[in-house]
Order: C-alpha cells, then structure tokens, then sequence
C-alpha cells in the first residue's frame, strides 16, 4: 500500500504520497493549495470561517486523491495557525468529519525536529553545522544543527500572512520583524560556530528559488541546493515593490497566491542572513512535510 503525509500550514497544504525504503524517501504524487488558514486569525475569534472553509475543501480533494491511489496517511501534522487559534479544536473535528484526516497540531520543537529531518534529507553535502530557516504563513522558525544534534531552536511568531495582513507597508514590516527576532535571536544563536551554512525552505524561499532560476515548470531537483544571493533578494525586492500583486504573479517561477506574500518573504530571509553575516543561503525544497514521511516510515 502506498503512504502519505500531510502539511496543513498556516498558508499552505501539502500532502506527499509515495513510499520509504532502506531510510531513502521515494515520492510518487505531491499536492499543494495555497488555502491560507492564517488569513484573518485574529486573538478574539481564531481561524476564520472562510478560511477553514478554503482549506477544508483543498483536504477534501486530498482525502479523495488517497482514496484513488489507495494510499494510507501515516500523518497529518499542523502547525503555527492551529498552535495560535481559539477554534483550532472546532476545525480540527471538521476536518476529521469531513474527510477522515486526522490533523495532530505540533509543537515548535517537534515541528523543528521534523524539518531538520527533511531538509537533510536532500542537502548535499549534508553540512555539519547548519542554521536552517524556516519561513512559514504564521511563524520562523531557525534551526541551528551541528554534527548529527540540533542543539537550538525557536519558532517566532512571525510569517509572511502576518506580515502581509497585519501590516501595510515596508517600515512597518521591517519594525515587526526586527522587534521579534532582535536581541532574543542573537543571544540565543550566540554559539553558532564559524563558518556557517545557511539553508532556506518552505515556499518563500523555493519560490525565490524558482525565480532566480526562471523556472516555467516547478522542478524540486533542481532547486534543491541551489543558492541564492542576499545581494540578489534585495535588487529583487526593488523590482517587485514597483509592481502590484497581480504583475508580480506573472512573474516566472512566481507561484500563484504569492504576489502579495513575496515582499514580506524576501525581507524576512534577508533580515535573518544580514543578522547572521551570510551573504547567500542554499535552498530545500524538501522540510516539515517530507520529514514527517522519514520519521513515519521509520515505525
């Protein structure tokens, strides 16, 4: 029988099927949907009803496709958004009425566990001491690994829905992500040794990725380690601010759903690698998605 894992993320849903053997991942179909269950998470209320609603029926069409291919979801994992929201609960039983996923709501460290498994997993050479950056809807995580450990990690609640949504021009955006990493990141990356290789997943980052490369069709072997400027992202940055969220969408590599996302992505991963002094990162396709199948595959 074919298996399959679930990402349900703050902005997107992922779901891979395929099989594991001898520890080596062996995909057979990946879906994604930009359905942005963060969009509109508010203190008082939690998930919106339009947004459970969009992701919802992206699960749908998900539990209809393991049907088809009769494959068996070892796991289904939620993060940021469910950790934040009020209603998580509600959703979470929806979800499981709807379409029999049951979605099991991660923590930071284990969601930081998961990555590292995945990113790892088609790094190469696989560095002995990487920060690893995890840029999501909802939240950041870095990920500092050295010689097989994670020996720190923290998830700040901070991504590129948040910052898209709650704040409306770059100032603003740059005082936000500033006063949330800051002083708490330094200190707490403090021992990071030197040299240190920067590795970059999640779709800001493939997206910037497939943009360098130009790509009109998304090919994951060859993002996989490729390596972007800090100096690229920034003329970037410039050109995309001249143009409206539907122009950026035109944009080659650009996915669609992204057009307003990209420029709080870009100055998120460029405010991590200056507050590092790494002038370039390297690029994963692969994270807390294809983690979880190596972990699961492993039982």
């Amino acid at each position: 029988m074919m298996q399959a894992t679930l990402d349900i993320g703050s902005n997107t849903v992922r779901m891979l099927i395929g099989s594991c053997a001898d520890g080596l991942l062996q995909p057979c179909l990946y879906e994604r949907r930009i359905t942005r269950l963060g969009g509109g998470l508010s203190s008082a209320d939690g998930l919106s009803a339009i947004a459970m609603t969009r992701t919802i029926a992206a699960l749908k069409d998900f539990s209809d496709i393991l049907n088809i291919n009769q494959a068996q979801c070892l796991r289904a994992v939620g993060t940021a958004a469910l950790r934040r929201a009020e209603n998580s609960q509600q959703f979470i039983e929806q979800v499981y009425q709807q379409t029999g996923i049951n979605i099991d709501v991660i923590d930071g460290d284990e969601e930081a566990r998961l990555t590292t498994l995945g990113v790892l997993s088609v790094i190469v050479p696989c560095p002995d001491n990487a920060l690893i950056v995890d840029i999501g809807g909802g939240s950041t995580e870095l990920i500092y690994f050295k010689a097989g450990q994670i020996l720190v990690q923290q998830s700040f609640p901070i991504g590129v829905v948040r910052l898209a949504e709650e704040y409306s021009n770059h100032d603003q955006r740059q005082h936000a992500i500033e006063a949330t990493l800051g002083d708490d990141c330094r200190q707490r990356f403090s021992p990071l040794s030197e040299p240190l290789e920067l590795i970059g997943t999640a779709g800001t980052i493939t997206t910037l990725a497939a943009m360098d490369l130009k790509l009109s069709h998304y090919d994951p072997a060859v993002i996989n380690n490729h390596r972007l400027s800090v100096a690229w992202m920034k003329i970037l940055y410039a050109q995309l601010e001249m143009l409206p969220a539907m122009e950026r969408e035109r944009l080659a590599g650009m996915e669609p759903g992204r057009g307003d996302l990209i420029l709080p992505g870009l100055q998120l991963v460029t405010a991590i690698a200056e507050a590092f002094n790494v002038a370039q990162l390297k690029v994963a396709d692969a994270g807390l998605l294809e983690g979880t199948f190596l972990d699961a595959g492993r039982d």
